[in-house]
């Protein structure tokens, strides 16, 4: 009995013919629903569809130009291929019509390639050019509206030397405009250009997801790349489109073996799908057969090779062994007056395929019905009276029976296997945190659709592909050792905040926090310009208590400055932000070409702080005197750039979004273009209204101490040796308690400790340590001033001012002038001492001190 079935899987001939409604069932009706994308995923209707791809051709062409094979052959290679678990089938060429009624008769999916020219310079001769895109436009027509259509690749490997030829932005716009065909054509179809890691580097917003072509032989660097592949495809979907080994030179062990940790590898690292390269041996590349490579699963006479039967049992546990015992997670959801959007929430937490979790509803004194729409679902809730979403928090981890805790807003709801792949990335790591992707659903609104195009919303900042600064609190999970380590979280933070603060703790006692790209929810943004305003504000107060708790993380101004890169939709992009750099390689020859910003935008990011209307006001009070002193109208141009930053960045950042409201006509998309361009302005204004508001303000001064000479010499004698190491740590320490600002110099620097107590300058700090007979020692210290660069320019100016305006009798300009300047020098003067006093009374702390001249 084996050996017969053993027989029928390497002819995949039946032993009777399947009954006619078994294929009715199995096939694809012509009303049947198209494939959609939705974040990471696709569906088919409510239902995820895995994409289990297979290759097929490219084939020699027939007597009668078919470039695949007759329709038997075609009927008899489907029906083997959904018998051994796939769903998809790749082409490189356009398909007949037949070949895709053969596909929906046997439940295949088609990948429909749309092939051209591609190997060639295609943009320097206008007759090919044309010819591309005509070939394109009667290539999608001859499939359009077909159930059985997948997608369209409007391309496949264009090769790195005809990009680096043509330049990187001209094939963008080539491939956007060969999209724009096919729409066009058949406008709900879902459209992907096959890219490969060469040019890796081509930014292709306008697919509907992501394809790659990748060969890497190790599970470990196959992991790692895949880790930076979902970074570039960002919330769409990833697709690996081929994927494979030649049997020829690794034998069909190694073969079966390679492929089955590729395809296991590639969805537990969250693709969507795999095309496996490929059905059969049989291939040819431009009209010839290839006999010295065998990538199929099947040899050239379609017997099924060892690999088949791998690839089956990798298919069959798809995204994860079925059989793997998971860990117990706690989810845990904290609310205040939710329950208007809690009912989602509690149905997706039902929805969830995961074997094993609880659910623990905080109710943090509402006065709605958010408790009894919970308990309706059976979680567990416990209700609290009001006391700020760090204590729910807190009560939340505390009550959980699970090792981990995940967290997910009362706004949002989770893709069904959210907890399978934070459970695996914990799993499969040292972790203490977990994080993923936030996405908007369609849905909600215009207006919510606008606000998840504008900035300020909940982003993951990533210091690698695989590791977190900052994971948001709507989609966050702890090993609940980890919190349990440090309190959990602080009291402080009542409405935002938290969860920044939990990273930087965890990260500061050597935890790592992970990130899962597609341990995906759907947050609902806020659905009307107040609600944003408002939350916005209150970003701008978290923002302050932060401050006040990390000033080490913030700079002179007062801004977070992060260790990683900010992910998310809806970022205002500095006018210079596009400065990139691609590693190309001798001769444009890298194997692996990837992108690589220049790093800080330079100048123009300052336009992007919210104290930069204050300079805007400044400039428009200087223009505004120039009618008592005419030279101050030459701050007119220097206004004029100040004002149009904003809006230009304002403009370019909206002009990037990607909405999912119904925008047909011009009158609706200008509405939702313009909305999002005054949210891009608007956003810094709420945010600084908030941060003024509690504190957080330019001027502050932070380490107030008596005040001392700038200019000084201190000099610490001990008769006990001590560590130098223990003493600077001393003495950072006593600065450190004061709230100061303090960085360490780095290898190339002729200082060691930087001190800030306001944001005028900063005091410099030398120290060289003398060692003295019977373990004595002798440290000294030495301070100066530094001013900042800007700081200085404005003095300057300021002095010119006064001196310009003394000159031709503008007295009230003059007295203007000196009194600016005056302010700014008592300010920066009362910095400096302030510091030196710190310093002084650190050092104290050491041993006697002896202030010397």
């Amino acid at each position: 009995m084996q050996n017969r079935a053993v027989a029928r899987l390497r002819t995949f001939e039946p032993e009777h013919a399947l009954p006619d409604n078994l294929v009715t069932l199995r096939g694809l009706a012509p009303s049947a629903s198209r494939v959609v994308v939705r974040g990471k995923f696709f569906f088919i209707g409510d239902e995820k569809l895995w994409v289990k791809g297979v290759t097929y051709g490219t084939f020699g062409a027939r007597a009668d130009g078919s470039l695949f094979p007759e329709d038997e052959v075609i009927d008899r290679d489907f029906r083997a291929m959904a018998e051994s678990g796939f769903n998809t089938v790749r082409t490189y060429t356009t398909p007949p019509r037949s070949l895709l009624k053969l596909a929906s008769k046997h439940g295949l999916r088609v990948m429909v390639g749309l092939s051209w020219a591609q190997h060639v310079a295609f943009l320097d001769d206008p007759t090919v050019r044309e010819g591309i895109l005509r070939a394109v436009r009667e290539g999608a027509e001859a499939c359009a509206n077909d159930p059985a259509v997948l997608c369209f690749t409007i391309g496949n490997e264009i090769p790195a030397p005809i990009v680096r030829w043509h330049g990187p932005k001209k094939i963008e716009a080539f491939l956007r405009e060969l999209c724009q065909i096919v729409k066009s054509v058949d406008p709900d179809v879902l459209v992907t250009y096959v890219n490969y890691p060469t040019t890796e580097y081509l930014q292709l917003d306008f697919l509907d997801f992501c394809a790659f072509n990748v060969y890497l032989e190790t599970p470990q660097k196959l992991k790692s790349y895949l880790a930076k592949l979902q970074n570039i495809a960002g919330e769409r979907p990833l697709v690996i489109a081929e994927l494979g080994l030649d049997s020829r030179r690794n034998g069909e062990d190694g073969q079966a073996e390679s492929l089955a940790w590729q395809i296991r590898t590639s969805y537990a690292s969250g693709c969507a799908g795999t095309c496996v390269f490929a059905w059969t041996d049989e291939w040819h590349r431009g009209g010839d057969a290839i006999a010295d490579w065998d990538f199929g699963l099947t040899a050239r006479d379609r017997s099924a090779k060892r690999v088949l039967a791998r690839v089956q049992d990798a298919l069959r546990n798809v995204p994860f062994a079925q059989s793997r015992t998971w860990p117990l997670i706690t989810v845990v959801c904290c609310s205040l007056n939710g329950s208007r959007t809690i009912r989602d929430t509690m149905e997706g937490l039902k929805a969830l395929q995961y074997p094993s979790f609880e659910v623990i509803v905080v109710d943090d004194g509402s006065t709605d019905a958010t408790a009894s729409i919970a308990r309706e679902y059976g979680w567990r809730v416990i209700s609290t009276e009001n006391r700020g979403l760090s204590a729910a928090r807190n009560t939340g981890w505390q009550e959980a029976k699970g090792e981990i805790v995940a967290y997910i807003d009362d706004d949002a709801y989770p893709d069904p296997h959210w907890l399978t792949y934070l459970a695996h990335a914990f799993e499969t790591s040292d972790v203490v945190g977990v994080g993923g992707p936030n996405l908007a659903p369609p849905g909600d609104g215009w207006i919510a659709d606008c606000v998840a195009n504008s900035p300020g919303g909940p982003v993951h900042v990533l210091t690698s592909d695989t590791e977190a600064e900052h994971i948001p609190g709507c989609n966050m999970a702890f090993r609940r050792a980890a919190l349990a380590a440090i309190d959990g979280f602080d009291p402080i933070y009542r409405a935002a905040g938290d969860d920044v603060d939990l990273c930087w703790r965890l990260q500061e006692r050597g935890g790592v926090i992970g990130f899962a790209p597609t341990a995906m929810v759907w947050h609902h943004r806020r659905n009307s310009a107040r609600m944003y305003w408002k939350q916005q504000q209150g970003y701008g107060k978290a923002e302050a208590l932060l401050e006040q708790k990390w000033p080490k993380k913030y700079n002179a101004l007062g801004h977070l400055t992060w260790s990683g890169r900010l992910y998310g939709k809806g970022l205002t992009m500095a006018v210079d932000s596009r400065r990139w750099r691609i590693y190309q390689g001798p001769f444009g020859m890298a194997p692996f070409q990837s992108l690589y910003e220049r790093g800080n935008a330079g100048w123009t990011s300052l336009a992007l702080m919210p104290e930069w209307y204050f300079l805007v006001a400044i400039l428009v009070a200087g223009v505004a005197l120039g009618a008592l002193w005419s030279p101050l109208l030459a701050l007119a141009p220097v206004l004029t750039l100040a004002v149009a930053l904003p809006i230009a960045q304002a403009l370019l950042s909206a002009g990037r979004a990607r909405f999912t409201s119904e925008q047909k006509t011009l009158t609706q998309r200008f509405r939702l273009y313009s909305l999002t361009f005054a949210m891009h302005l608007l956003q810094p204004v709420a945010r600084l209204r908030g941060r003024l508001r509690h504190g957080l303000r330019p001027w502050r001064m932070r380490g107030r101490g008596r005040k001392a000479d700038v200019f000084q010499r201190i000099a610490i004698w001990r008769e006990t040796w001590l560590d130098p190491e223990q003493v600077i740590r001393t003495v950072c320490g006593q600065l450190h308690r004061h709230d100061c600002v303090v960085r360490f110099g780095e290898a190339y620097d002729d200082w060691d400790i930087e001190l800030r107590c306001g944001f005028l300058g900063t005091l410099r700090i030398r120290a060289v340590l003398e060692q003295h007979a019977r373990g004595s020692q002798l440290w000294r210290f030495k301070t100066w001033p530094r001013v900042f660069t800007l700081v200085g320019i404005t003095g300057v100016a300021l002095t010119a001012i006064a001196v310009g305006s003394a000159a031709d009798g503008a007295y009230l300009v003059t007295g203007l002038a000196l009194i600016g300047l005056t302010a700014l020098t008592t300010r920066l003067r009362a910095e400096w001492r302030s510091a030196a006093g710190l310093v002084k009374d650190a050092c104290a702390i050491v041993g006697s001190a002896v202030i010397k001249p």
